[in-house]
């Protein structure tokens, strides 16, 4: 019972980290991510070491969960995340080297 009680934690705790955006990528990601870390979780941590599913399945879901939220913000473009140019003010949609927001003329590279 102990187990079932860390796991639940853990997956509601990432979950709720998760949901700090409008667009719904970066939920439903890490719900599928932490669904999916957690089954893997389980099956190595049934499989190997001490036999301990529970805490396989708690890793694997903490794991899953954060892989699967930083996948879908990279997905929404609503993390502003650096050295991804997902963002309206990083963007340089004609590559003149001025990203949009400041780019009087955003999709022609003669004129900035």
């Amino acid at each position: 019972m102990n187990i079932l009680i860390k796991t639940t934690a853990v997956a509601a705790t990432g979950l709720m980290l998760a949901a700090c955006t409008q667009s719904g990528y970066t939920e439903r990601n890490a719900a599928v991510g932490a669904g999916l870390g957690a089954a893997a979780g389980a099956v190595v941590g049934n499989n190997t070491g001490d036999g301990d599913a529970g805490r396989g399945a708690a890793i694997g879901a903490a794991l899953g969960g954060a892989a699967g939220a930083a996948k879908g913000c990279t997905e929404a473009a609503d993390c502003d995340t650096p050295g991804v140019r997902d963002q309206p003010d990083e963007k340089d949609s004609d590559g003149d080297g001025y990203v949009d927001a400041n780019d009087r003329y955003p999709y022609d590279p003669r004129s900035w």
